[in-house]
């Protein structure tokens, strides 16, 4: 089986203002590494939109009526200071959602291996009534949810090692112990949560790094902190919210880690599947604002997963 990946082309046409971080030029740069021949094995899809219902997984009807009520006819509207939608927002929102949901489905009926999917909105700071930090909808949580309800997962891991914390992640599962969350990131940063003081209903695993943390930094993070965590809590999925923003290159924070160091940490959590999950694997992308290093980032991480 090979490594499946999910995109959709209406993703391109969530739009943001010139300048903004979260452009579609993000798939663009991914699509390009990812047309190399290296990556011909990949088993190419087209992610299907969710149904609405499907949101309700993690947020609440009048959140979601709300959010729809946001899309604009026309031209861009702001969510918040930095969360932008414009006519087509919801539709590429509901293809992350159902590249997401999809993407469960196929590691537990045996489709694929493992699944990375390449869609936008991110999704990571979305709470559970609140959209932040260029995010509508959590994909990791609604993702998370549907494993435990249609595959009656009993456990599933979220490791998420984008730059920034993901606050609304660890605000949708902060009391849910069928959900272990493991975050490394930048702190201080946007958004100001993730001490390692939070640690919900002791399934919350934050481990902050100072500006400046490097490769040495983050893996020892993952091997003292987060791994063990994992075995102890024997998932049977693991999810990764896969930003690339902790890479040197990227101009919205101060982490230090290059493309080797997501490829080791995807090998390191593919370990972790093969004891505990049946090697089930979901990957979606979180952050990662400097195209060239997060196509060498994706490239790497893709990489990793299709070894198996």
């Amino acid at each position: 089986m090979a490594t499946r990946l999910y995109t959709h082309p209406v993703c391109l046409e969530h739009l943001v203002p010139p300048g903004h971080p979260e452009r579609p030029d993000r798939l663009r740069a991914i699509a390009k590494v990812l047309a190399h021949d290296v990556f011909d094995p990949l088993d190419r899809v087209e992610a299907p939109l969710a149904d609405e219902g499907m949101l309700l997984l993690a947020h609440p009807q009048t959140y979601i009526h709300r959010v729809r009520e946001a899309i604009p006819a026309e031209g861009m509207e702001r969510i918040d200071a930095d969360t932008v939608v414009s006519p087509r927002s919801w539709d590429a929102a509901l293809a992350a959602v159902g590249a997401s949901v999809t993407a469960v489905d196929d590691v537990f009926t045996g489709r694929a291996d493992n699944v990375f999917v390449a869609t936008r909105p991110p999704g990571h700071h979305a709470e559970r009534d609140r959209a932040m930090g260029f995010c509508l909808f959590n994909n990791a949580a609604i993702a998370a949810r549907y494993a435990r309800k249609a595959h009656v997962a009993e456990r599933v891991a979220i490791v998420d090692w984008d730059v920034h914390h993901g606050n609304g992640t660890q605000d949708i599962f902060r009391d849910d112990p069928s959900v272990l969350y493991c975050s490394t990131h930048q702190m201080p940063l946007y958004p100001g949560t993730g001490a390692s003081s939070e640690t919900g209903a002791g399934n919350i695993v934050n481990v902050p790094l100072a500006p400046g943390s490097g490769s040495d930094l983050f893996r020892e993070a993952l091997e003292t902190a987060i791994l063990p965590r994992i075995d102890e809590f024997q998932p049977d999925l693991i999810i990764i919210s896969a930003g690339f923003d902790a890479h040197h290159r990227d101009p919205l924070a101060e982490l230090n880690f290059t493309e080797q160091d997501f490829s080791w940490a995807t090998a390191k959590l593919m370990e972790s599947a093969g004891r505990w999950s049946s090697n089930r694997v979901v990957s979606l992308l979180e952050g990662g604002y400097d195209l060239e290093g997060l196509g060498l980032s994706v490239a790497a991480h893709v990489g990793r997963l299709m070894k198996g």
